[in-house]
């Protein structure tokens, strides 16, 4: 940051595809903008992305990378470190970094994204993002007629059985300890979905890949795929002492924003994930540029009303 302008007119914590997004359009506006990015992106197990417009099937540390460099391009700012916590300041917000300088800053973009906690089932952690997945529009096609089975861990799991099923014919329902209601059992049947029901103990895999589901009668279910419902939490902790708290969702967690990513509090935007729990890198990438475009206009704003007082001042004094 240079001496004689240490004020920021944008701060954007979270690197991902919403963060480089609205990053890269503030840059492109000509705006003074820095990315503070902890390097723990949510879709690092991944392979690929799938359904980005153009960069289909790019991986996650590629697409990333290109992004860093666009931003770069246009005089942005890239910080690699932790942020540990956001006060109001003089200018506006007063974020400190882990290894770094308080930056301050003129607005705040909030674009950390969420973490997904894990079902506690031995198996599922270790493939992640392989064999073990969420999101139909993310891998549907990469599994595409092969056997799915989707693992009763959520309130969205008869759901995401549902969907599935769009992809596959072979789609298994395990029910876990927790009979399904009678309207889910009937949607399930209506998709000649089968419900194994018993208490799960364990997703099998064999070398680096998933061969089944195990249940606690040690009885073995052969799939090739399951599907599980994490709990998605916003990354929002750091944010507390500006008035920013995530909103509780039956799925996780959320902050909660308007249609331009504006939170409640004066200021601060949200972008991605953090907003917007079902969100692709596609829609992520977008919500970051729709939100930089008002945190732009909001900051012509603010420069226009203090040109005008300024101009009303000089006059005073003349």
């Amino acid at each position: 940051m240079a001496e004689q302008d240490p004020v920021w007119d944008v701060v954007i914590v979270g690197g991902g595809a919403a963060g480089l997004s609205a990053a890269l359009t503030l840059a492109r506006a000509r705006r003074r903008v820095t990315v503070v990015d902890a390097g723990e992106p949510r879709n690092a197990p991944a392979d690929a992305v799938h359904g980005l417009l153009a960069l289909d099937g790019v991986s996650p540390g590629e697409l990333l990378a290109r992004g860093r460099q666009e931003v770069l391009g246009y005089g942005g700012d890239l910080v690699a470190d932790e942020v540990v916590d956001v006060q109001l300041g003089t200018c506006g917000f007063a974020v400190a970094l882990r290894n770094g300088p308080t930056l301050q800053a003129r607005r705040l973009l909030i674009a950390t994204g969420l973490a997904d906690e894990l079902p506690d089932i031995p198996g599922i952690r270790e493939q992640w993002g392989h064999g073990v997945l969420h999101c139909p529009y993310c891998h549907g096609w990469e599994v595409r007629d092969r056997s799915v089975g989707v693992l009763a861990t959520g309130p969205m799991s008869v759901h995401q059985a549902l969907l599935f099923r769009q992809w596959s014919p072979y789609v298994v329902f395990f029910a876990g300890e927790q009979p399904p209601a009678p309207e889910d059992r009937a949607r399930l049947h209506a998709l000649d979905i089968a419900i194994i029901e018993g208490p799960i103990a364990q997703v099998e895999v064999v070398g680096d890949r998933v061969t089944g589901v195990r249940l606690a009668d040690e009885q073995l279910i052969e799939v090739d795929v399951a599907v599980v419902s994490p709990r998605m939490v916003a990354r929002a902790d750091v944010f507390a002492g500006i008035g920013v708290e995530p909103t509780e969702h039956p799925a996780g967690s959320f902050i909660e924003a308007d249609a331009t990513g504006r939170t409640s509090v004066p200021g601060v935007w949200v972008a991605g994930n953090a907003s917007d729990l079902s969100a692709q890198v596609s829609a992520a990438a977008a919500e970051g540029a729709r939100a930089a475009q008002h945190i732009n206009a909001d900051l012509v704003m603010e420069d226009l009303a203090e040109a005008v007082a300024a101009v009303g001042r000089e006059r005073a004094h003349r």
